[in-house]
Formats: structure tokens, sequence, C-alpha cells
């Protein structure tokens, strides 16, 4: 499917998520988001994809589309159905799952490939998807492992995720909300929102050869309109305002994180602030 065709079919992908039924507009920037990057990565129609940190089926529903009715979708996720809001994973995966492409998609939520018992044959898939998910890992060790014990699996890797480099002045808002989560995880203060380890494009490429894969492409991707960078914002604001999470804090570094959030006050506006650009590797 070419990239206009996958684009055209945007709209509805997005009115099938649940996610639209409270915010229709921002799913659809979600998913023409995501519909551009598998028309780039040129899935073919029968394909099999395995899909890592699949949340609520953004990412999902559009691979699904590509596949076909004869490819296959294996979406997992270490958390459970009941995580997530205003819509949880496992609601919006039943929305999925008993819309058209529900027989070419299998949710595993609560699942960690990590775990010994998850396992397939070799070259099972011809391609492992992760897609704005990899800043949720707890270390890039666990990462590399990760990466590596999917290797086997699948013949191919599409990967994606938010570039720490901005491009542009106003979207230094966005990188200081990143670091202020990433800093404060490294800390040792853990939550569970979406920045845990955030890490740049080039530390990428230089832990895929670690974990058996050969990098084949990086390339630039638009983020224009999405709304990821309000979103880190006002997660930053409000672990800056938790009490509990800063008392973790070694009193320095609350003092350093704090400094900095007075300069994101300063940055952020209430609201449309521009989301950092993204990169998108393809490796073998």
């Amino acid at each position: 499917m070419n990239h206009s065709d996958l684009l055209a079919k945007a709209p509805s992908l997005a009115a099938g998520m649940a996610a639209a039924d409270h915010s229709p507009d921002t799913q659809l920037t979600q998913t023409r988001h995501r519909a551009a990057l598998v028309a780039s990565w040129h899935i073919a129609p029968g394909s099999t994809v395995l899909e890592l940190g699949c949340g609520q089926g953004d990412m999902t529903a559009v691979l699904a589309e590509a596949v076909g009715p004869t490819g296959r979708v294996v979406a997992v996720d270490v958390a459970a159905p009941s995580y997530g809001a205003p819509v949880m994973l496992g609601e919006s995966a039943a929305r999925l799952t008993a819309g058209p492409l529900g027989p070419r998609i299998d949710f595993r939520f609560g699942t960690d490939v990590l775990d010994p018992s998850v396992d397939f044959p070799e070259s099972t898939f011809d391609h492992v998807v992760l897609t704005h998910c990899s800043w949720y890992f707890t270390s890039l060790g666990q990462l590399r492992d990760t990466l590596a014990r999917v290797r086997p699996w699948a013949r191919q890797l599409r990967f994606t995720e938010w570039d720490l480099t901005p491009a542009t002045d106003d979207q230094f808002a966005h990188l200081l909300a990143v670091l202020i989560q990433g800093q404060t995880e490294a800390a040792g203060s853990h939550g569970d929102g979406n920045v845990r380890t955030p890490f740049s494009r080039e530390h990428l490429l230089r832990l895929l050869p670690e974990a058996g894969w050969t990098a084949d492409s990086s390339e630039p991707v638009d983020t224009e309109g999405l709304q990821d960078g309000d979103w880190e914002i006002a997660a930053s604001l409000e672990l800056m305002g938790s009490d509990e999470r800063l008392a973790a804090l070694p009193q320095p570094v609350r003092q350093l994180l704090q400094s900095q959030t007075d300069v994101l006050r300063a940055l952020a506006k209430p609201h449309g602030n521009r989301a950092l650009a993204g990169y998108t590797v393809t490796a073998h």
C-alpha cells in the first residue's frame, strides 16, 4: 500500500479508535502521523508484524490496514488491559478487535518479551516495530536486551522515536520537559509517565549492533501538528508539583530540576507547543 492510499485511510482508521470518542481531532492527527510512517516503510500486504509497546493500538490499526486481510499483527505491551486514560488499553483493543481489522490483530497485554515463556520460532515475523515507545523502557540495558531478544524472530526492524536535538527554538520546551522527566527517573523517583529513559538518535545507533542489528537507514520524521509537546510539558509541571515524587530525590537533583522547571514555565505556551522532531531507523 502506497503513501497516498494509507493517508486516505487515516480518517476511517482514526474513527475506529475508542479514543476518537473523546478527542476525534487529536486521534486523526496521531493516526495520520503513523500512516505516513508505515507508508515510508513499504510494509507489503501479507506481511507478519510484531509490534512492541502497542499501547492503545494507534499504530496497530495502521499496521493492520497495511498488511491486509492475509497479514497478521501481533501487538504486545507490558501494561495491563486496565492501564490508560481516558481510554483503557483493553477497551481500545476490544473496539479494534470487534471491527473489520480485528481478524488481523492479536493483542497480548501484560506481556514482556524478556520473559522466557514468551517465544516465537526464528523468522516468524517480517518486521518488528517500535513506535514512540522506547522511552518507556526503564533503562537502555532493558531496551538493548529487548532488541536482542526479538532479533531472531524478525527479519527487519522499524523504529521511530522523538529526536532529542531541537530543530527550532520553539521545540526547546518539549525537550526540557522530556529531560526533567528523564532526570527524575534516573535519580530514582519512579512514576508511570511516558518518559522514563530518553536517549538520542545517536545513542540508539550505537546500541543496535550490541543487540545484533545492522542499521540500513535513519531519516527525519515530520511531527508538525502532533500534541505530544503539550502533553509532556503538562506531565513535567504536574511531576514537579508532586511533593511525594520530589521528596524521593536527592536535594541537589531536586534543586536542579526546580530551576529547570522555572525555565520550562518561561518557555512554554499555555497550549500549542511545538513537538520535537522525530526520526525513523530501519535495520536488519
